[in-house]
């Protein structure tokens, strides 16, 4: 489990390709909140829970494989390509942003940027199976960074991004049509299964057919 809270940028240094998936191996920063980490760790790469196979001396190798590929934009990553980073969250740490597993629901195109003076804003198309799982005010993890959802419209959701967030992860670096990883928030997910599976419960429940009239009697 993660908290959306970026730690470090990385870069990714290889990619090679293994019976369909990828071995990716990435460069950390100077950042010393990577400089213990372990071989089967977890690790949130942009987004995506992946599980540390191999370390070294200021970096870090995952294997990717077919599911996350078909899901997030680890496959378009290149020799060179920057990555949000963060470390699972540890029982004592503090939750700084909101519960993030690392289960990216899909890849979305951002829409528009749009700068506001002190802040900027980004517009993101999702599609249109996940729009029970989003609201306005609510979270959303946008490649690994936890954010709020500012304004929300028909298949679009925008959200503010501060000068700081902007600057320390690989938002700056986004335009128009770039592929983003969103991981909507579990709560909603939880929420709209039960509410989805109770109305399906009393359509079922509800529900009078010929046979039903014939075994009770009419």
């Amino acid at each position: 489990m993660f908290t959306g809270i970026i730690k470090d940028v990385g870069k990714v240094t290889g990619v090679t390709r293994r019976n369909g998936g990828l071995r990716l191996k990435v460069h950390y920063g100077n950042s010393s909140e990577f400089s213990t980490l372990s071989i089967d760790e977890s690790v949130s790469i942009s987004g995506a829970c992946q599980t540390v196979v191999a370390v070294g001396e200021g970096w870090f190798e995952v294997d990717t494989v077919e599911e996350t590929l078909s899901k997030t934009t680890l496959g378009s990553f290149r020799n060179g390509s920057r990555v949000n980073l963060e470390r699972a969250v540890r029982p004592l740490d503090r939750l700084g942003g909101h519960f993030v597993l690392g289960h990216v629901d899909c890849a979305a195109e951002v829409h528009e940027i749009r700068e506001l003076g002190s802040s900027s804003e980004l517009w993101v198309a999702f599609p249109e199976a996940f729009t029970s799982f989003i609201v306005s005010a609510g979270s959303i993890a946008i490649d690994g960074i936890s954010l709020t959802v500012a304004k929300l419209e028909a298949l679009l959701f925008a959200v503010a991004i501060i000068p700081y967030t902007f600057a320390h992860t690989t938002l700056h670096s986004l335009k128009q049509g770039s592929r983003v990883n969103l991981e909507f928030d579990i709560l909603g997910k939880y929420v709209a299964r039960q509410l989805a599976t109770r109305s399906s419960s009393v359509i079922s429940q509800s529900r009078i057919d010929e046979l039903w009239l014939h075994e009770n009697g009419f």
